[in-house]
């Protein structure tokens, strides 16, 4: 009986082990999250506010509208550049500042001139002071008639 004694004080002795070491991980996760990295939100939401209904079927001489969003969760105040081009024609340049965890929506109205099949839109920001490589980007195929 003595070794059965034994095994149960060394299983316990073990449970006890484990139970104070998942309490001891939970309090520190809890007091110390992990960061989960620096990023910036880049979206696109239609004209009534919300991801969809956008301006993709339009015809010559017809204005689109969409709303373009930047979020800043960089841990730093941040400057970004943004730029929007239609068939490679530059229609907005703009510098945006954001501080940390700061959003910003900016309403963009176009006007289509040239008929074609998926002309692209494409949304470019970039994190400044950086203006030569592309942080994020959309692209929004429009059908214009």
């Amino acid at each position: 009986m003595s070794n059965l004694k034994r095994f149960d004080k060394t299983l316990t002795l073990i449970l006890l082990i484990i139970l104070i070491g998942a309490v001891v991980t939970t309090v520190y996760i809890i007091v110390f999250p992990q960061q989960n990295g620096k990023y910036t939100e880049f979206y696109i939401l239609g004209p009534d506010g919300k991801a969809g209904n956008y301006p993709d079927n339009l015809s010559v001489g017809e204005s689109g509208k969409v709303i373009i969003g930047i979020v800043n969760h960089e841990a730093a105040d941040a400057n970004y550049q943004l730029v929007v081009k239609f068939n490679n024609l530059t229609l907005k340049n703009e510098t945006v500042s954001l501080k940390d965890k700061e959003k910003k929506e900016i309403p963009f109205t176009f006007v289509t001139s040239t008929s074609g099949k998926n002309q692209e839109m494409e949304f470019l920001l970039y994190k400044l002071p950086n203006d030569i490589d592309v942080y994020r980007s959309l692209r929004l195929n429009v059908d214009v008639s």
